[in-house]
């Protein structure tokens, strides 16, 4: 006798401004087992899951729950079914410590509890998981990868039997992934049941159990993973006429348009961060940043966005010194910058499209008002010309996709025509079709001549798009080396610590 799901949702339909985000969806989750939902950027997915944690009520359709039928009027209904997510933008409180969020809405907190109790239980908790995280660290402090550590605990921690994962190893080393999916497989052989949305085909098809697909709200089709191929996924998700060809034509030219010279900064925390950094980036030159998450990457980014100031060491722009300037002065002198946490740093969420797309410009509007016609007008053209999937320009950005979000905020940096820009991490999260989309972007934008320093943690990304690839080490570069004299393994062994000999800026 077959077994009840234990979740079933039966004909889910969802509309935002009359666009259907899930039409008539049936997905089902099995105890014990590991099920991945895949498709391109807003083909439906997390909505879809929204849906079974309560953020949002279906306009039709049933859900089940052991074979009982529910309904979810907020996240406290789907919590109180064992449902948890973790979402691909943190719900985190950044100026509470990580034991304060993970105690927000804890079962049976006492109104005096005792905190070190409390530490010793995360840690404890963390560590089964294989997920170390420091309870009384401040979650501002935290780097992205630290934070996503601190939601897999904090759902964890709450008791959740299904649990939802949006690109849980977005954010992870390959060490970390494989840690984390270790801990996957315990889960369910303790009972849990996993649902993970992701774009990283080759963990998906090793380490799960059923993979249903999504394409433009609807569902494509249910499989067991030993039955299916990574092409055949592919062709699934993306439909046909979405491969781009990536060639890099032009030749760097000499004048540099970046000059980092003995650059030292340290951490908020006070740590030294970044050791000594010199390089230099050109016209037409993609400058790949390789290494382990948080061996400097987040502060040589925002050292050059104008976001940190250095404590030591010169930044040089187009001949001009332009250290310890602050992030207006540095939009001004050209320098564009796409962070890695795309909804806390680059978009305000609760602001619409238009709003974000002039958020660096707005100042520079002629007169005393903003011509909001002429803006309109100006960002449905800048839509239609990146492709961006939307309902209507008066949209929350907070409802877009990952990948319509990273199309939006490159579109607004390489429309204000900068003389370089900043990219941390414009891959992660993000389909194939839109990470094959911006490569070609970023290619284009590399022809016309732009700089562009580009932080990746794939390396496979950094070789095939970069000009030359320099290598972190706890804050120091091990080397600067072009892609065809080095392969995976030997930039791997320099991310270890490994420093080149014929390293130079």
């Amino acid at each position: 006798m077959e077994k009840t799901p234990i979740v079933e949702m039966i004909n889910i339909s969802k509309q935002f401004s009359k666009v259907p985000a899930n039409d008539k969806i049936c997905f089902s989750l099995n105890e014990g087992e590991i099920h991945a939902l895949l498709g391109e950027n807003g083909a439906g997915k997390s909505t879809l899951m929204n849906i079974l944690s309560g953020l949002y009520k279906p306009d039709s359709g049933k859900i089940k729950i052991n074979g009982k039928a529910v309904e979810f009027n907020s996240p406290k209904d789907s919590i109180a079914c064992g449902i948890g997510m973790v979402h691909q933008h943190f719900e985190l409180v950044d100026a509470f410590t990580v034991s304060e969020n993970i105690m927000i809405d804890l079962k049976n907190l006492k109104q005096i509890y005792n905190k070190k109790l409390i530490n010793n239980q995360i840690v404890k908790s963390a560590e089964k998981y294989g997920l170390k995280v420091d309870p009384n660290a401040k979650v501002w402090q935290l780097t992205v990868g630290e934070r996503q550590k601190v939601e897999i605990t904090k759902v964890l921690m709450h008791g959740a039997k299904v649990l939802i994962m949006d690109e849980p190893t977005a954010v992870l080393t390959e060490n970390e992934i494989e840690s984390f999916y270790n801990t996957l497989h315990l889960l369910v052989k303790e009972g849990k049941s996993i649902i993970i949305i992701s774009h990283k085909m080759k963990e998906i098809i090793k380490n799960t159990n059923r993979i249903t697909v999504l394409r433009n709200g609807k569902s494509v089709g249910t499989f067991d993973t030993r039955h299916v191929e990574e092409n055949k996924i592919s062709g699934m998700m993306m439909g046909k006429g979405k491969i781009y060809i990536l060639s890099k034509r032009a030749e760097i030219k000499q004048r540099k348009v970046l000059e980092l010279k003995n650059v030292c900064c340290y951490s908020l925390k006070g740590s030294v961060k970044l050791k000594d950094i010199s390089f230099s980036i050109h016209e037409g030159e993609i400058f790949g940043i390789a290494g382990i998450d948080d061996n400097g990457q987040r502060e040589l980014a925002e050292v050059i966005a104008g976001l940190v100031p250095i404590e030591k060491g010169d930044i040089i722009l187009n001949g001009s010194s332009c250290i310890n300037e602050n992030r207006r002065k540095h939009i001004e002198s050209g320098i564009g910058y796409v962070p890695e946490d795309r909804m806390s740093t680059g978009l305000v969420g609760n602001m619409n499209i238009c709003e974000n797309m002039i958020l660096e410009s707005y100042r520079y509007a002629p007169g005393f008002y903003i011509n909001w016609g002429k803006i309109c007008k100006n960002v449905s053209n800048v839509i239609k010309q990146f492709g961006i999937k939307i309902s209507s320009i008066n949209d929350k950005v907070s409802i877009m996709s990952g990948g319509n979000m990273q199309k939006l905020l490159l579109a607004r940096e390489i429309e204000l025509h900068p003389n370089i820009i900043v990219l941390s991490y414009p891959f992660r999260g993000l389909d194939i079709g839109s990470s094959q989309y911006i490569k070609k972007l970023l290619i284009d934008e590399r022809n016309k001549g732009k700089a562009i320093l580009l932080i990746c943690e794939e390396v496979e990304d950094l070789l095939q798009l970069s000009d030359r690839i320099a290598v972190l080490h706890q804050g120091s570069i091990m080397g600067i080396v072009k892609p065809c004299q080095v392969n995976v393994k030997s930039i791997g062994l320099m991310m270890y610590g490994n420093e080149r000999d014929d390293y130079n800026g």
